[in-house]
């Protein structure tokens, strides 16, 4: 996987922006799919499909009860 420039979007009058299809096709962004906008002041915006962080959050969950206890233990 890498990570690439895929276009540009303009903020409308109502804050909407339109992700380019070159970016919808590279990524499977298909009409009706959730996406999750993650901000941070300093590093601005990431728009990720909320399916993929839940596949992420799900996987950080089965590795943490590998552990032994997962975060209860101290």
């Amino acid at each position: 996987r890498s990570s690439q420039i895929a276009g540009t979007a303009k903020v409308g009058e109502k804050g909407q922006i339109v992700i380019p299809k070159e970016a919808r096709d590279q990524l499977g962004i298909r009409p009706g799919d959730t996406l999750l906008v993650l901000g941070d002041e300093a590093q601005g915006l990431a728009v990720v499909k909320a399916d993929v962080m839940q596949e992420l959050a799900v996987n950080i969950l089965k590795g943490l009860g590998t552990l032994g206890g997962g975060l209860h233990e101290k």
